[in-house]
């Protein structure tokens, strides 16, 4: 997978599943919640990056 296209499935799975990501109460469920966004998006990389979307949410909440 070229760069080009890895930024692109990361910047769109960012922008869809980092709202759904805020949903939960805890870094656990934050990060579960992006991460099957990430999935429906765009598959395993797309899991990865919405689960660390869960994570940065819920620090930025703290």
């Amino acid at each position: 997978m070229s760069l080009a296209r890895f930024t692109a499935i990361a910047a769109l799975t960012t922008a869809i599943a980092g709202p759904l990501a805020a949903c939960g109460h805890n870094v656990e469920q934050r990060a579960a919640t992006g991460a099957i966004a990430g999935a429906v998006v765009a598959g395993p990389v797309g899991a990865a990056v919405g689960g660390a979307a869960g994570v940065v949410v819920d620090k930025v909440a703290r």
